[in-house]
């Protein structure tokens, strides 16, 4: 009897270690995974706001306002990726009486609220832009627009 009991004790210790040691390795293959996934996910998002260009940024300005449309924007970089400090070539359309102090939403070349511009002067022709979650964080958009479709430039 303790013969019997014996072998069906290695028996069963060897079925639960073969069943133990798939799930073990999956468990590590999903550790692995999560990390992977965990650096990866911010280094995209980080990648991604420094792959924008002071041409793309220009672009923004008037694809957000149609009031900014032909105004010719030229961008430098203040803080790569998240400021910049734009000129127009010409001021915006007349439907403004003062552009300091206004704030505008830009919307990238996907059509989608990527930030927003706050007029410097009267004329409306010097603006610091900011991209991203810097736009939220300068009350020049809210939240919830950011990143939401904007298929064609806003109007008043």
């Amino acid at each position: 009897m303790n013969e019997t009991l014996e072998r069906l004790g290695n028996e069963l210790e060897n079925a639960v270690r073969g069943q133990l040691a798939p799930r073990r390795r999956m468990r590590k293959r999903l550790a692995v995974a999560a990390v992977a996934l965990a650096v990866a996910v911010p280094s995209v998002a980080l990648a991604a706001a420094h792959f924008i260009s002071t041409e793309d940024v220009a672009k923004s300005l008037p694809a957000g306002t149609l009031s900014l449309a032909g105004t010719e924007p030229t961008c430098r970089t203040v803080t790569d990726g998240v400021e910049y400090s734009c000129t127009l070539a010409r001021p915006p359309a007349p439907e403004v009486s003062d552009w300091k102090g206004t704030v505008e939403p830009t919307v990238d070349a996907t059509k989608h609220v990527n930030g927003g511009c706050r007029g410097l002067n009267s004329a409306g022709t010097k603006w610091e832009c900011y991209i991203g979650q810097t736009a939220v964080d300068q009350q020049i958009i809210g939240q919830g627009f950011l990143g939401q479709f904007a298929p064609s430039p806003g109007v008043g």
